[in-house]
């Protein structure tokens, strides 16, 4: 063994040295006699150590150092520059120009309708409801901005376009812009994200058909845990720019919006939300008829909505993609102080509704759910002046009241495409007529936020 150890050192040291060696002659190629020549001079010095009359080669951290030296210098006679201990690095000074691009994401709402009723003159409709775009981008590590835009057939609408700086103070995020607002839970969603085909009905009726969305500023605030209950405040101060609502107000003073949110987790499997919502702004200009004639007055006066909801889940985390229901409920408690139009003086509208709905996971891709809709206006003898009408906060006929019945069915083809079928029952007392209803809806969406409900 120490021979064969002697041997491949002497040949490796040869082969090294035939290598580094830099060429002398025209050619570098070693002949058949100098590999001969070598290898009888290996053979001779093999014998000698055997004899004990040689010593090997050097070896150790000499013998290397001598190798690195001569390997050095062969490199520097043939023009190699030496190589660097650093690890090297790519640097480039072009810019990632498309990751300045914002996401955009494209929803599509197209509606197929069949209504039977007394006074339906138009009885099927296809509608293709609206196309929305939505721009969405991280400004910084703490800002983000979004942009929707609203097309349909009839016109172009600005939906929403706000800018939310994160962080801005420990646990509160701030939002500027134009916004659907934090009354309850289903006002903050885009129609397109509804489980159902359209906002509850005392919603619409309260808020008018595209509910609350006015430009201001959002303050939302992570509160300190409450128990094992999580607990979030939003106050929003806005424009009072909402027709049912702020439709008098000529000096556009500005309306308020408070919302609490608890949220706990009653198992693993289940988990509770609650909410509590006060929205205040003001009205300062009335039409009042006198003499025949409408005449614009002057008086600073408050309209006031409170708002409750309440959520429950159950979705159980081994198969929650199979089977899960949700009960969601909310009401709504309008009181708008007035000038009554036939000129007797200040009033109040007074006016409320409420709507519970029971969703479930049939299956991964098919949900079944219902909703049922209550709302019911107040009742003044002059709400119905010509061109001064206050429907639907206020009717003329006692125990006036409208109810909605609908049962849905959900069909997710794949997370960019569902079909919705939904039928409506609208019923009530001297709001109206009967209607019913049965709709087709495609969803489809593209993009990075798919679906997103706001």
């Amino acid at each position: 063994m120490p021979r064969l150890v002697v041997l491949l050192l002497c040949v490796s040291l040869i082969c090294t040295s035939a290598v580094l060696t830099p060429a002398r002659a025209e050619s570098a190629t070693p002949t058949v006699a100098d590999l001969q020549r070598q290898l009888a001079e290996m053979q001779s010095r093999l014998d000698q150590l055997e004899a004990g009359e040689a010593q090997p080669a050097p070896a150790g951290e000499e013998g290397l150092s001598d190798l690195r030296a001569a390997a050095e210098t062969a490199a520097e006679a043939q023009g190699v520059p030496p190589e660097s201990s650093e690890e090297p690095s790519f640097t480039s000074g072009a810019l990632g120009l498309q990751a300045l691009n914002p996401e955009i994401s494209v929803a599509g709402d197209i509606l197929t309708t069949y209504r039977s009723g007394d006074d339906i003159d138009r009885p099927f409709d296809f509608n293709f409801r609206t196309l929305e775009l939505a721009f969405d981008s991280y400004l910084d590590p703490y800002s983000r901005m979004k942009a929707i835009v609203e097309f349909s057939p009839d016109e172009t609408e600005f939906g929403e376009g706000y800018y939310t700086r994160y962080g801005w103070l420990p646990d509160l995020n701030v939002t500027i812009g134009k916004f659907r607002q934090q009354f309850g839970v289903i006002n903050r969603w885009h129609k397109h994200a509804l489980d159902q085909v359209d906002f509850p009905l005392p919603l619409r009726q309260i808020f008018g058909p595209g509910g609350l969305n006015q430009i201001g500023a959002s303050l939302d605030w992570q509160l300190p845990p409450l128990g094992e209950a999580a607990q979030e405040l939003t106050l929003q101060v806005t424009n009072g720019e909402n027709a049912l609502l702020f439709g008098k107000n000529s000096r556009n003073m500005p309306s308020v919006l408070a919302h609490y949110r608890n949220y706990r987790d009653l198992d693993k499997d289940t988990y509770l939300e609650w909410g509590l919502t006060g929205l205040s702004g003001r009205n300062d200009t009335w039409d009042v008829l006198s003499a025949e004639e409408v005449i614009p007055e002057r008086r600073d006066l408050s309209t006031t909505v409170l708002g409750a909801d309440l959520t429950l889940l159950w979705e159980p985390t081994d198969r929650m993609r199979y089977r899960n229901w949700t009960w969601r409920s909310e009401a709504y408690l309008l009181n708008k102080e007035i000038l009554a139009p036939d000129g007797s003086g200040e009033d109040t509208l007074r006016s409320w509704g409420a709507y519970t709905s029971f969703q479930r996971k049939l299956d991964r891709t098919l949900d079944a759910g219902l909703r049922l809709d209550y709302y019911e206006p107040d009742v003044k003898a002059y709400a119905d002046l010509p061109g001064l009408s206050l429907a639907p906060l206020a009717v003329t006929a006692p125990g006036a009241h409208q109810w909605l019945f609908a049962p849905y069915l959900t069909w997710y083809q794949s997370p960019w495409v569902h079909w919705h079928l939904e039928y409506n029952h609208l019923a009530g007392h001297d709001m109206g007529p009967e209607e019913d209803s049965l709709y087709l809806q495609c969803i489809f969406a593209a993009g990075p936020h798919k679906h997103e409900r706001y």
